[in-house]
């Protein structure tokens, strides 16, 4: 039996393309606090910590890209008439996002027919037959490895006075060493990961 191993490695440079590779991901995973009261919140800022990279393939995402991924979730929230507001200690509720980044191995067996040394095997059956007899040949099994980053992006709305997060968005995806200097990109995809915010 022949294993054929093919390995590809998901390079992630600095133009990490970390919201906008989540607008093409499955719908977000969203949770929150039950008993909250969102119809109060009418304002926003950042939280102090928001923007952290962590992993074990830790990136590091320049201050300009840390502003769009900033202006996009600004965005997504401004078009739902909630007010930003620069100072935090102003706001109703402030907002933190997270980047997670893991190495990850994907490994995938299919088979193939295999051939022998005077071409398709076709069988005492099908000995004469003009076509390929596909189930009548062996078959040998092939191995796929792939290597690649996966990216959690998370996005938590933290009540000020509870200092605790009471909204949280979870969206995950493959990252690619690709940059990506399109705000509509960014934009496209803060608003699918905040449509469930407030989750009213």
């Amino acid at each position: 039996m022949s294993i054929k191993t093919l390995i590809h490695r998901a390079a992630v440079a600095f133009g990490l393309l970390a919201l906008a590779a989540c607008a093409s991901t499955p719908k977000p995973d969203v949770d929150y606090k039950s008993d909250y009261d969102f119809s109060k919140v009418r304002t926003f800022s950042f939280y102090d910590e928001s923007g952290d990279v962590t992993g074990d393939n830790p990136l590091t995402l320049s201050d300009f890209q840390k502003e769009r991924i900033d202006d996009a979730l600004k965005t997504a929230l401004e078009v739902k008439t909630l007010t930003y507001v620069s100072d935090p200690s102003e706001a109703d509720i402030l907002m933190s996002w997270h980047l997670d980044a893991r190495d990850k191995t994907d490994v995938r067996t299919y088979q193939t027919p295999t051939y022998g040394a005077y071409g398709p095997y076709y069988g005492p059956y099908n000995r004469y037959s003009r076509y390929n007899c596909w189930s009548c040949m062996g078959t040998q099994t092939e191995v796929s490895v792939q290597n690649y980053t996966q990216g959690t992006f998370i996005v938590d709305m933290i009540d000020p006075t509870l200092d605790k997060s009471v909204w949280r968005s979870v969206t995950q995806s493959k990252l690619k060493g690709q940059h990506e200097s399109d705000q509509g990109k960014y934009n496209e995809a803060a608003a699918r990961i905040m449509a469930d915010f407030p989750p009213y």
